[in-house]
């Protein structure tokens, strides 16, 4: 039989996804456009308005191009919005992630472990689900409300045979990966981070996305303790640089909190980078308030923001506040991309003369281009075409917030 799979979203989805092809196709369906699929399943996202629109567009080319097939909704759109589906998608099924091997293939689950990660050059592993914060404008919580972890054994498991099929990097990721715990021995991540940091092979892994309250000492120190093993690259939070906006927001943290985190990850942890997601224009963020979070930002010297428009989400206790205009919330966005840029800029100009360990990802058609440890983008003028995993180079200079290095 033939499938039709596409994903949404954030990382999550995308390692859900190479599960679902892995299941897929060990049981003899063949990948195929949405036209000639009889199945066409949609791992969809809901994180913004955006991406309500972009899946909800799919479905109806679909039903137009295809109108025999089976159409599945599984992911965070399909969870939080089923009502709205039935009414507007009457052709559509929804079909909740850990029910689709028993609707699909009547088994109890599909294995969310993964043996590769079509058409990336890392992998990723999912060693994490689900998120009760209920953050004021988040969504997330209303369709991934329920904490599962992957047990550890497991994760070592994965990650040993990605290493031996050559993957140079490999990326823990999850909803919340900082509140891992191990279902059979209640292991935290500091404590797996060890079991990983004995297991064989040149490989390198990168935390996906941790939340500031889950950074635990135990973490910080296996980073420092095995640089060659764990990337010196931190993806943190802060979605405001201002008191009053975070407490709104409900994010059980302070800038200072926040700072201090930023400071001490900066002295256990050699180079170590840090980037940020904000958000823009958030309900009760007054115009002082925002460059109040500029202002922190810029003192902070972070490496580089992933700027959110502020999108109202329904279920959401931000919702129902009293809303910016547009146009407010694009200029506070673009000022924000701005100062990202700038942030890039000037962290990819501090490592010029520096050495580096660089993951190389592609060969683009004019050069070799890898990532660094601290996941600053390099291009190895002097590699060869077909070099790949992880190399020695030292950053000769940078353009923008390019480096450009040589491979030692």
């Amino acid at each position: 039989m033939k499938f039709f799979l596409k994903t949404f979203g954030c990382r999550v989805n995308q390692v859900e996804s190479q599960a679902i092809l892995e299941e897929f196709t060990s049981r003899g369906w063949v990948l195929s456009a949405m036209e000639d699929a009889e199945l066409c399943l949609l791992n969809t996202c809901t994180v913004t308005h955006q991406a309500d629109k972009d899946v909800e567009k799919l479905i109806r080319q679909i039903s137009r191009r295809n109108p025999t097939a089976r159409i599945v909704l599984t992911g965070c759109y399909a969870s939080a919005h089923q009502e709205h589906i039935r009414q507007t998608f009457p052709n559509a099924e929804i079909i909740g992630k850990y029910d689709l091997g028993k609707k699909l293939f009547d088994t109890q689950d599909i294995c969310w472990t993964v043996s590769g990660h079509e058409g990336h050059s890392r992998a990723f592993i999912k060693i994490q689900d689900g998120c009760d914060c209920f953050c004021s404008y988040c969504i997330v919580p209303f369709a991934r409300n329920i904490k599962r972890s992957k047990p550890a054994a497991d994760v070592l498991k994965e990650i040993t045979v990605l290493a031996e099929k050559g993957f140079g990097e490999i990326v823990l990721t999850g909803i919340n990966i900082g509140n891992f715990s191990c279902p059979q021995t209640g292991k935290d991540l500091a404590a797996l981070c060890q079991e990983i940091a004995d297991l064989p092979g040149r490989f390198r892994v990168r935390f996906s996305s941790i939340e500031l309250q889950t950074v635990s000492d135990g973490v910080i120190e296996a980073m420092a303790q095995w640089p060659d093993r764990f990337c010196n690259y931190f993806h943190l939070p802060l979605q405001s640089g201002c008191d009053s906006v975070l407490s709104a927001m409900n994010r059980h943290y302070n800038t200072a909190q926040y700072a201090q985190k930023v400071a001490l990850l900066r002295s256990k942890v050699k180079g170590i980078a840090i980037f940020a997601d904000v958000i823009a224009g958030f309900p009760t963020e007054t115009e002082e308030d925002f460059e109040t979070t500029y202002r922190f930002i810029a003192e902070q010297k972070l490496c580089g923001l992933h700027v959110f428009s502020y999108s109202p989400r329904p279920l959401t206790k931000a919702a129902a506040w009293p809303q910016h205009k547009p146009e407010v919330i694009k200029k506070r966005s673009e000022k924000l991309r701005a100062l990202d840029q700038e942030l890039r800029v000037n962290f990819a100009a501090s490592l010029v003369g520096t050495v580096q360990e660089v993951f190389v990802e592609e060969y683009n058609g004019a050069a070799v281009k890898g990532v660094t440890s601290n996941f600053q983008q390099v291009l190895l003028e002097n590699a060869p075409k077909n070099v790949r995993g992880l190399v020695r180079a030292k950053i000769t200079r940078c353009e923008k917030a390019v480096c450009y290095g040589e491979i030692i």
